[in-house]
């Protein structure tokens, strides 16, 4: 569909139809589509300063900006850099990790995804569509594995101590701690199929970051500002980052990026190594201002968790009439249904189906996972219960037409 307006969670289509949006623009559209106060920002900036490049001059916005930031990042991250997209923002990461630090290797979680450019897709392993075709990649990448406990069979615990076991052999075999500079990892895997880490593994990467002199960065370009029921995802597990990485919700579909560490820490950036022509850009501060105070006054960090729980059940009771769903998962407001054949394979076929039937009920999806095998539901943060419940029913309506003779294969 090609869509001329939006409106809170719902797009209008050139065809005149309305759709429910639970793509949000992949997550970026976190105050809902044009909120009014997030465009009378915008507008106001538009037509007093457009564009001022923060390394030459400075401006309002950007001043308010990261004072706003520092009322909602750890207390220990108190200096930041700003650029356009979460690719970007991750290379940052990298580049201001191995200049602290002066080791080449970062150690990256087998799932996960930091973008497309070429340093941020080399540490990508979501699916091979985001690394393939333009080799060689950037060295110094080691996988550890993720505990995706559904894709190894196993319970939650297992799945997490194999994981920090294999964490510690890698350090043992392939990257010595001398000359690992970070972990990277997403509090909640994205592309590669909405699945959260959990406290005792974030622990675990915390405990041996500071064991072995390492950084630990967390890549919060999709769990952040209040996606998961939480303002960031890392506080489900109550450890804090020395890098944060932080995109898409901060300002509402305007492009900005950004990272967050101590001020020591980025003291140690080699000077003039950060930069970027369009970073902090006046007009998307000043929206991301306006996302922040609509989060805060909107309470819409509580929203995202309430209307997520009610977004899962009612998920939770489609799979359990449908056994071609084989798991629910997510946090907050990033749910998703993994699709599976009768022997418990991944189901790409059955995923893009539903994904095409839901279309015809009016709901916009998204598919992840290694496969496209996942069905993911990200929709704004301003959802309401009628909106979610119309979303599931269009959600059941569309499995029931997608799963339609699929079991039996």
């Amino acid at each position: 569909m090609v869509a001329v307006r939006g409106e809170g969670v719902h797009i209008e289509g050139e065809d005149g139809r309305r759709y429910l949006d639970f793509t949000a623009g992949i997550g970026v559209t976190s105050t809902g589509h044009c909120h009014p106060r997030v465009v009378a920002a915008a507008q106001e900036q538009v037509a007093t300063l457009v564009h001022g490049q923060y390394t030459t001059v400075m401006h309002p916005p950007l001043r308010r900006l990261v004072d706003k930031l520092g009322e909602v990042l750890p207390q220990s991250l108190d200096s930041l850099f700003f650029t356009n997209s979460g690719s970007e923002a991750v290379e940052a990461a990298l580049r201001l990790a191995r200049q602290a630090t002066g080791r080449p290797n970062v150690l990256v979680c087998h799932g996960g995804f930091h973008g497309r450019t070429v340093a941020a897709a080399s540490m990508t392993t979501s699916g091979t569509r985001f690394r393939s075709g333009f080799s060689p990649l950037m060295s110094g990448v080691v996988v550890t594995p993720f505990p995706t406990a559904f894709r190894y069979g196993w319970d939650e615990e297992t799945a997490t101590r194999f994981a920090l076991q294999e964490l510690d052999y890698t350090l043992q075999t392939i990257s010595s701690p001398a000359d690992t500079a970070a972990v990277i990892v997403e509090p909640v895997l994205g592309e590669g199929g909405y699945v959260p880490a959990n406290r005792a593994f974030v622990e675990g990467l915390r405990e041996r970051a500071d064991r072995h002199g390492f950084l630990l960065i967390l890549d919060e370009v999709q769990t952040g500002v209040g996606r998961t029921g939480r303002f960031w995802g890392h506080e489900h597990f109550g450890v804090a980052p020395d890098i944060l990485v932080t995109a898409k919700g901060l300002a509402s579909g305007f492009p900005l990026s950004a990272i967050a560490a101590p001020e020591e820490l980025m003291r140690k950036a080699w000077a003039g190594s950060q930069g970027g022509t369009y970073g902090a850009n006046a007009v998307a501060c000043a929206a991301a201002c306006a996302t922040l105070d609509v989060v805060r006054d909107e309470k819409l960090v509580e929203n995202a968790e309430a209307m997520g729980a009610r977004l899962r059940h009612g998920l939770e009771a489609v799979a359990s009439r449908n056994p071609a769903v084989g798991d629910v998962r997510g946090m907050g407001l990033m749910l998703a249904s993994e699709f599976v054949t009768a022997d418990g394979e991944p189901d790409p076929e059955t995923a893009a189906r539903v994904q095409r039937a839901a279309v015809d009920e009016g709901l916009l999806l998204l598919l992840c996972g290694a496969w496209n095998q996942v069905v993911r539901m990200i929709p704004a943060l301003v959802i309401d219960e009628t909106a979610v419940d119309e979303g599931l029913r269009a959600w059941a309506a569309a499995v029931e037409a997608g799963t339609s003779g699929a079991a039996g294969r």
